[in-house]
């Protein structure tokens, strides 16, 4: 391709690693090769989330004479997904980002281009997803859309498109991206999904926690339970209330107080259900407010031509 022809933008590439020596060369050759063929300024940032197997140096081997420029961040202990590539993403310097979370390649490369071309006309978020799923994710994002306030729904993906306004936007609003597809859509930014015909397995390195706080932090879902709970409670001791009454006007002699101490235990257990759902809030609140870095840098390395 012509020289000329390439799109000016600068480009950022985010790509998270921890033990992917298996699938880096043959992601890293598609990828590249779109980046090459279309951009004339790109980067891309490996993000080493403590890596055990020889990934990073087949990664290194691989980008000799043929990456203009390549950042490796090495991270200082096992992060997981999403704080390894919020490392990844303060490290960019594209007018655009890919986040690719897995180098798992079940698309044709071409997305990348559809993608960015998508991006061209309006969308600050384009999520790149497949229409089939295997795992609990499924399940999860139901729940998740159900009880989310945004406009736009959230699905698995196999890589998403960023603006850098997105990332400023959302930046601007929290300090720390506890789960960047979540906050994305919260952004009250245009955000569309582009499908391909494919299936990606369950990601296991996905938290139970994060589940958890993504429904806390993005959702209602924690009301919608306290307010269903106290409703439960309300009937439980209307039930009571009757069953006590009945049993009084019939003459019905009551042996001890097992039913007193039972609507006091369902009345308990209902006051400390909502101040778990309480407390967590408090605790994300804070967790978003004081700890500004949730990740650690062992070292940063630049190969460049």
């Amino acid at each position: 391709m012509i020289e000329t022809h390439k799109e000016k933008t600068f480009i950022s590439a985010i790509v998270y690693l921890h033990n992917d020596s298996a699938t880096i060369i043959n992601f890293l050759e598609k990828m590249a090769n779109v980046l090459q063929e279309n951009f004339s300024n790109y980067e891309i940032v490996a993000v080493d989330d403590s890596c055990t197997d020889d990934t990073i140096q087949k990664l290194k081997q691989w980008a000799k004479g043929k990456i203009t420029a390549l950042t490796i961040l090495h991270m200082s202990l096992y992060h997981g997904v999403e704080d390894a590539m919020n490392a990844g993403i303060d490290s960019a310097i594209g007018d655009f980002l890919f986040e690719f979370d897995s180098t798992q390649m079940p698309y044709h490369s071409e997305l990348i281009m559809e993608a960015y071309r998508i991006a061209l006309r309006g969308n600050d978020i384009v999520c790149v997803c497949p229409e089939h799923v295997s795992g609990s994710s499924g399940l999860f994002y139901k729940v998740f859309n159900a009880n989310s306030n945004s406009v736009y729904k959230i699905q698995t993906d196999a890589f998403r498109l960023v603006t850098r306004r997105a990332v400023n936007r959302v930046h601007a609003s929290h300090s720390y991206m506890p789960y960047r597809k979540a906050a994305y859509a919260a952004s009250g930014l245009k955000m569309c999904s582009l499908t391909f015909d494919g299936i990606i397995s369950n990601n296991q390195r996905s938290k139970l926690s994060l589940a958890i706080d993504s429904l806390a932090l993005y959702t209602n879902a924690g009301y919608r339970i306290s307010i269903g709970f106290t409703c439960f409670m309300i009937l439980v001791t209307l039930a009571e209330l009757i069953y006590i009454l009945v049993v009084y006007f019939l003459g019905i002699p009551i042996v001890g107080w097992t039913t007193t101490l039972l609507v006091i235990s369902f009345g308990f257990l209902g006051l400390f259900f909502s101040q778990s759902i309480i407390i967590k809030y408090l605790s994300l609140n804070l967790d978003m407010v004081f700890r500004k870095q949730k990740y650690l840098i062992e070292s940063i390395e630049k190969i460049q031509k």
